[in-house]
């Protein structure tokens, strides 16, 4: 049976797995990005579409995502951009994990502001997460419009379209709008909403590698 989860569930989800049965949160990030990237080239291929594909990261753990998104599927040999917006200083641990294997491998690493998207690009928003509500702020705000406004291939958003509230299901000031989505673990309480399907276009769920019990845990006591 399929199954939503709330903001408060998806991060106690998180910090159970962590604190009780001990995996590492970057491995939960490895696993995320991993079966992200997998859906990505699935979809890429169904529309048998091989351009360049630029990941949209940010500092938090969502960006995390992204940057592991960029590392697997330059490892099967796509033509990878990351775009970055925000400070690396501000990287969370996990994410600046990622970002420095990226590095290391040589990726391509610009400022989000200074890339220019194409026709044949395949655009993907690891900007903001699940923890995102309220208003985006900038520079998000100008660059998520940029990025709906630009020509591309494909829009896939990692977990949830940066600016959408998971809970609600309502966009915010400025949103992504999406042809898909990989959320994590389950589909989010929002994705539900009429409204919020205008911008996660199809959904397709995600594991992670967080231990069953903890998810049926989860949705019973939160």
């Amino acid at each position: 049976m399929s199954i939503v989860l709330t903001r408060a569930q998806v991060r106690e989800i998180d910090r159970l797995a962590i604190e009780e049965y001990g995996v590492p949160g970057v491995v939960l990030m490895e696993n995320a990005g991993r079966n992200a990237a997998r859906f990505v080239r699935r979809e890429m291929a169904d529309r048998g579409l091989d351009g360049r594909v630029v990941i949209f990261c940010g500092t938090g753990n969502n960006g995390g995502d992204g940057f592991v998104v960029a590392r697997h599927l330059a490892n099967v040999g796509r033509d990878v951009v990351i775009a970055l917006a925000g400070d690396i200083g501000r990287l969370t641990n996990d994410a600046g994990v990622n970002y420095r294997i990226c590095k290391a491998m040589q990726l391509s690493i610009a400022n989000a502001d200074d890339v220019t998207l194409r026709s044949d690009d395949i655009v993907v928003d690891a900007l903001l997460g699940t923890g995102f509500n309220g208003t985006v702020r900038e520079p998000f705000a100008g660059l998520v419009e940029r990025i709906n406004r630009s020509e591309k291939a494909l829009a896939a958003a990692i977990d949830v379209p940066s600016g959408l509230d998971c809970d609600t299901g309502e966009p915010a000031n400025a949103c992504i709008k999406a042809d898909l989505t990989v959320t994590f673990v389950a589909e989010k309480a929002g994705f539900q909403k009429p409204r919020a399907r205008e911008f996660t276009g199809r959904v397709i769920v995600a594991d992670i590698g967080a231990p069953a019990a903890i998810i049926e845990r989860v949705r019973k006591i939160v």
